[in-house]
Order: C-alpha cells, then sequence, then structure tokens
C-alpha cells in the first residue's frame, strides 16, 4: 500500500440525509415528473406565449414552438382533458408538500444548519474555487463530503425559496378561480399571460436543474449517493485517494 493512502477498510458509514428530507425528495421526483410532462401537453394546446394579459393566434408572442413529441408529455397522446387532469392533481400535492417541508426544515434546524451561506462562503475567490473544482470534478471527501458547497446551497436555496414558490404562484394566477379570489396575484405577475410565460420558464429552470443534479450523482458515484437518499447511509470516501 502507498504511503499517505487510508485502507478500504478505514471508510465508515454515516448518517447524510433526515428522514424528512429523503420523504420530500422522492415525492418530488413523482409530483415534478407529473407536473411537467403534463404541463407539455398543456402547452400543446397553444405552444405560444406572450407578455401582458392577453394571448391569442393574432397577438405577436416572443416564443412559438412546435408541439413536444409524445413520449414526453402526459398523457402520451395529446389530449388536453387528462392532461389537465393530471396537472391539477398533482399541483396542490406539490404545495402542501413544500410548505410541510419548509416548516419541518425551520423546525428541525436543516435550513440553518445546512443551507445558509457561512462567513466567508460568498468571497469572491472562494465562490471561484468552488466553480474550478465543480468543472474538474473534483469531488469533496473525508468530513467536507458530509456538507454542502456553495454552490449546492445557491442552488437548493434558488429551488426551494425561488422557483417552487414562483412555478406555484404562476400556476395559481392562470386559474380564473383563484383570479377572483386572489386578484392581486395578476398584477403581481403583469397578467395572465405574462404569469404563464414565467411559469413556463421556471419549469424549465427546475427541469435543467434536475438534469445538472443527476448527471452530478453519476459522477459523483451513483451507488453511493442514490443510497444515502434511499436510506440516509453514505459511505464517506476516502481523503488522498
Amino acid at each position: 500500500m502507498k504511503e499517505g493512502l487510508v485502507p478500504a477498510t478505514a471508510a465508515r458509514m454515516v448518517q447524510r440525509h433526515r428522514l424528512s428530507t429523503r420523504l420530500w425528495h422522492w415525492a418530488n421526483v413523482l409530483l415534478l415528473y407529473t407536473l411537467f410532462t403534463s404541463g407539455l401537453g398543456i402547452f400543446n394546446a397553444h405552444p405560444r406565449l406572450y407578455w401582458g394579459q392577453y394571448g391569442a393566434n393574432f397577438d405577436h408572442a416572443w416564443l412559438e414552438l412546435d408541439r413536444f413529441p409524445g413520449w414526453i408529455t402526459l398523457p402520451a397522446l395529446y389530449n388536453l382533458a387528462m392532461s389537465r387532469h393530471w396537472h391539477l392533481t398533482a399541483a396542490p400535492i406539490l404545495i402542501v408538500s413544500l410548505l410541510a417541508y419548509m416548516l419541518w426544515s425551520l423546525g428541525n434546524g436543516h435550513i440553518g444548519k445546512d443551507l445558509l451561506f457561512r462567513r466567508g462562503e460568498l468571497a469572491p475567490a472562494h465562490l471561484w474555487r468552488d466553480v474550478k473544482d465543480h468543472v474538474r470534478l473534483r469531488f469533496p471527501r473525508g468530513e467536507a463530503a458530509l456538507h454542502y458547497n456553495v454552490l449546492q446551497k445557491a442552488s437548493y436555496m434558488a429551488v426551494i425559496f425561488l422557483l417552487l414558490p414562483l412555478v406555484i404562484l404562476t400556476g395559481l394566477t392562470m386559474s380564473p378561480g383563484m383570479n377572483a379570489a386572489w386578484p392581486w396575484l395578476i398584477d403581481l405577475f403583469g397578467g395572465r399571460q405574462s404569469a404563464r410565460s414565467l411559469h413556463f420558464l421556471a419549469a424549465f429552470a427546475l427541469m435543467a436543474f434536475f438534469l445538472v443534479h443527476i448527471l452530478m450523482v453519476l459522477l459523483a458515484g451513483p451507488l453511493n449517493e442514490i443510497r444515502s437518499m434511499l436510506t440516509g447511509k453514505y459511505r464517506l470516501p476516502e481523503e488522498g485517494r
């Protein structure tokens, strides 16, 4: 054995993710899949996006697309009523899930201990070092692997406190029933069509986060990463290897 290397038997198993985090993670996998694919099915009914209050065939669209293929929509064949059914079934569950996770994470200290930025983490030198480590696929080892780095914190905070609330609020703004109950939502987003555009952009930002997240899991070691999100147990990467 080379000098400085730790024997494989020295690797230890640790508890990495709380039960609340694991449950919310897997619930989101199912919910976001259902919402994204059914949302694309709804979008196919009128694949154009506008800013402002109005949007119809003869209005100027800032984005015009072809229909999304059936393999990425729910259901696979174009059926607006069924897409709306799936979307409106999953959406309230996502709202309740997000609120419950926020409250639970505040109560058990997850946000304060794991996600808030520490002194010096937002310094340019620290940020640049973290970016370089990600580009070079230098993943943390030893005790450092138990803590979120600054890019992880920023992305998770953006998803939890920006993208998910945005996609929920813009979705509510598109509902005529919610317009009657909360008319201020339309003013907040500058019109129903503006809300639809922001809803579309937020949904694709969430999907981009998901794809990058999956890529990082595959590169960091999928068996260890997936086990930690299923059981909470994580084999600590050894330092010096």
